[in-house]
């Protein structure tokens, strides 16, 4: 889950815990923004620490190494007077 879809989750979870007043017949609207609310802030915490591990980690990984070729066809050599 990414940290918008998160926000998205607590935003939604906080619209139905406090500010809808409809009731359904089995359905506590409150007891499900409140659960909406949880998993929202749960992937956002593990948003952030994915985040920073992915951060942390960069610093530790060698250089990548490119190998540059370059290979003359008859064109180039036309072209330069070869």
């Amino acid at each position: 889950m990414t940290i918008g879809g998160s926000v998205a989750l607590i935003i939604i979870g906080a619209i139905l815990a406090y500010a809808v007043n409809y009731e359904f017949s089995g359905i506590d609207i409150r007891l499900v923004g409140v659960i909406l609310m949880i998993g929202g802030l749960i992937g956002l915490v593990i948003g952030i620490v994915r985040i920073v591990s992915a951060r942390r980690s960069v610093g530790r990984r060698p250089a990548p190494v490119v190998r540059e070729e370059y290979y003359e066809d008859g064109y180039e050599a036309r072209r330069r007077g070869y």
